[in-house]
């Protein structure tokens, strides 16, 4: 079940940025930074991911450069 929050001492910059970003979207700020928070928790963790990325590494023993990790970013 859904449940109210508030976030206090949020800068007017920020707050009136995520307003003109919201009248963008078509949305209330409310409806806006609701979607926001639960967009960032679909994404997984930076910290789980490093773990599924160490993971991986060990068990397939893959030795790519950080360029060619970078590389292949484009052709996704």
């Amino acid at each position: 079940m859904p449940v109210p929050l508030t976030i206090h001492d949020v800068p007017d910059e920020t707050r009136d940025e995520l307003a003109v970003r919201a009248a963008r979207a078509g949305q209330s700020l409310e409806q806006y930074v609701r979607a926001q928070l639960i967009e960032v928790v679909r994404r997984p963790a930076p910290e789980d991911l490093w773990d599924r990325v160490e993971h991986r590494v060990g068990t397939t023993g893959t030795k790519l450069i950080a360029e060619e990790i970078l590389g292949f970013r484009g052709h996704l």
